[in-house]
């Protein structure tokens, strides 16, 4: 009796990694088991970088207050260390964005800190 394989599934699985492999360099994106480690170590990348792109945004978020404050004279330490003994919940997020955008909105909420 000759050896079943499934053909079909075998091939459809390979075809749906090699469509996400679409635009890597040469081989990376047709050769097989190159196109497939490809996949696998990006599927790392992607996973590693979800949880690093938080980290980052907050350190932006971080030096945009530290520029903002500075004008004012003071340091980003001081003016956290202030935004909480007076119970501001502010998060760094908007901090930044008011910061940036709207100047004004945070030059109030310095005053109201000193």
């Amino acid at each position: 009796m000759p050896r079943s394989v499934n053909a079909v599934a075998s091939r459809k699985r390979r075809k749906k990694i090699l469509k996400q492999t679409k635009g890597n360099f040469l081989a990376r994106r047709n050769v097989w088991t190159v196109a497939k480690n490809t996949w696998e170590k990006g599927l790392t990348y992607a996973y590693r970088d979800r949880k690093k792109k938080k980290i980052e945004f907050r350190a932006l978020w971080i030096q945009r207050i530290n520029a903002a404050v500075r004008e004012y004279g003071m340091t980003y330490s001081e003016f956290m260390g202030l935004i909480n003994k007076k119970g501001i919940a502010i998060n760094r997020k908007v901090l930044a964005d008011l910061a940036m955008n709207h100047p004004e909105a945070f030059k109030a909420i310095v005053d109201s800190v000193k």
